[in-house]
């Protein structure tokens, strides 16, 4: 679990932003959403094969 220092006198949306860049960065919030409801391991593998294709495309497109 990700811990960040507050100081004195830091204002506490400051404070929860930090907290919040700091989940993202380490992938706490995707890991969660990922997990939050079932999917199936034919659905996760067409998912990963469109993201490659995706991937590739922007490749390609960048190597022109």
């Amino acid at each position: 679990m990700p811990k960040i220092e507050i100081r004195k006198g830091e204002d506490l949306e400051k404070a929860l932003r930090k907290f919040k860049t700091k989940l993202r960065h380490e992938g706490t919030l995707d890991e969660m959403k990922k997990r939050e409801f079932y999917e199936k391991p034919s659905q996760r593998r067409r998912k990963e094969v469109e993201q490659a294709k995706r991937r590739e495309t922007r490749r390609r497109k960048e190597a022109e």
